[in-house]
């Protein structure tokens, strides 16, 4: 009788664990199976992939008029913006100009850790190259707007930084490939971070959650982001979001040409979709300058140069071969 007991006591045990395992499937996993994924995955640049001067790089070649031996301009940028600003290195700059901690480049490289402190490239990305621009450890910048906290820094330590817009760029929302919605406003992406809709049925999709994600605070997506805002507030979205379908922002060619996630799609605007010739001609409602930012006070005489010669022909056909658009 008391093996009977026990044995009834672990069947029941075993029913409580299974029936447990079954309701969470059922309440949570099978539904995120079906819940059109993360589509904000974070995927870091392949720098390997960017490094002037190197056989294995997919930077392009052209034949530039403008070549520079010597008082180098140190150059810095976005994670969007590492192509251009090492396509420039790659074709205007002498071989050898690139340098390693180590003597050669590290795979765990993300954030420009090891390139040495003599080297013409930096990767410091937005947050802290605009602290690297006001500070004097870069010479140019190749940024999106900065945010108002980084240009409160520069005015706190009495610092003029000159902007001059290089190239065009498409800010754009994107979502999972399975989502069914193709095409959103402009009203119905801010009445979405508002968190005013937060069903996907409220836009014509299906009857999931929407999950709104925002990006680091001062990246520049970030501040291109609140901008596009305008107005109107973020607001702050359900616990329970996470379990929903997401929708995330960056820049056209940083998810197009860069990182290329398969699993995701760029949704049309007020139905424009932002490839190449939408952003050129305006007709895509959300286009951003991206810019070569100075100190107004740095005395490198190659800096005007180098500025010059990137909005010559030369220049832009390096914008446009690096994935961008030509602002001329």
């Amino acid at each position: 009788m008391r093996l009977i007991k026990q044995m009834t006591a672990i069947v029941c045990i075993i029913a409580i664990f299974a029936s447990f395992n079954v309701s969470i499937y059922m309440l949570i996993t099978a539904r995120l199976s079906n819940n059109f994924g993360d589509a904000t995955g974070a995927k870091m640049i392949d720098v390997k992939s960017y490094l002037p001067h190197d056989d294995d790089s997919d930077l392009p070649k052209i034949d530039s008029s403008l070549q520079l031996s010597e008082d180098l301009p140190v150059l810095d940028g976005a994670a969007a913006l590492v192509p251009v600003y090492a396509a420039i290195i790659h074709n205007v700059y002498p071989e050898g100009c690139v340098t390693f901690e180590g003597g050669e480049f590290n795979d765990d490289n993300y954030y420009g850790e090891n390139f040495a402190p003599d080297s013409a490239m930096q990767y410091k990305n937005t947050v802290r190259g605009y602290k690297a621009i006001v500070d004097g450890d870069t010479d140019i910048l190749f940024c999106a707007a900065p945010s108002q906290d980084q240009k409160r820094y520069a005015s706190d330590m009495g610092v003029e930084l000159v902007y001059v817009p290089v190239g065009l760029e498409g800010f754009v929302f994107f979502v999972n490939k399975n989502n069914p919605v193709d095409s959103l406003t402009t009203e119905q992406i801010r009445k979405i971070y508002s968190c005013e809709y937060k069903n996907w049925s409220q836009v014509g999709g299906a009857n999931r959650i929407i999950n709104p994600v925002t990006r680091l605070e001062g990246s520049g997506s970030q501040t291109a982001f609140e901008s596009f805002m305008g107005e109107e507030k973020i607001g702050r979205k359900s616990i329970f979001a996470i379990t929903g379908a997401s929708i995330g922002f960056s820049f056209r060619y940083y998810m197009d040409g860069i990182v290329e996630n398969s699993n995701v799609k760029m949704l049309s605007l007020n139905g424009v979709y932002p490839n190449a010739e939408n952003i050129q001609n305006r007709s895509y409602p959300i286009v951003a300058q991206f810019y070569a930012v100075y100190r107004a006070d740095n005395d490198n005489k190659n800096i005007p140069v180098l500025i010059e010669w990137l909005l010559s022909e030369e220049g832009q056909t390096i914008i446009e071969k690096t994935g961008y658009v030509r602002i001329k």
